[in-house]
């Protein structure tokens, strides 16, 4: 588990770019829970930190796909391929990212 940010510096449903060992991640923080995917939507490679948080995920900005923030799985087209996710620790205030392994269901 790698440091990627203080659990301060995420805003409740707002998507947070990090880099962490050379990996892009988007950050949803919700409630106390803090989703990690890979900051790349699979249908179109752009950003998924520059999209939104719904109900149903983070929706990429450009297309409309929409992931699931435990699983990564597309939950709306047009992607088809899951986004990776990864473990993710909350300790002391900061927040801290396993970039060696993703947990897709």
């Amino acid at each position: 588990m790698m440091r990627a940010c203080a659990l301060s510096d995420l805003d409740d449903g707002k998507p947070f770019a990090v880099e962490v060992d050379d990996v892009e991640l988007v950050l949803v923080r919700q409630g106390d829970t803090v989703h990690a995917l890979r900051d790349e939507c699979s249908h179109a490679e752009l950003a998924l930190s520059e999209g939104e948080v719904t109900p149903k995920g983070i929706e990429c900005w450009l297309h409309g796909s929409c992931f699931d923030l435990r699983t990564g799985a597309p939950s709306s087209p047009p992607a088809t391929e899951p986004v990776d996710v990864f473990a993710v620790e909350i300790r002391d205030g900061e927040v801290h990212v396993d970039v060696t392994t993703t947990k897709n269901y």
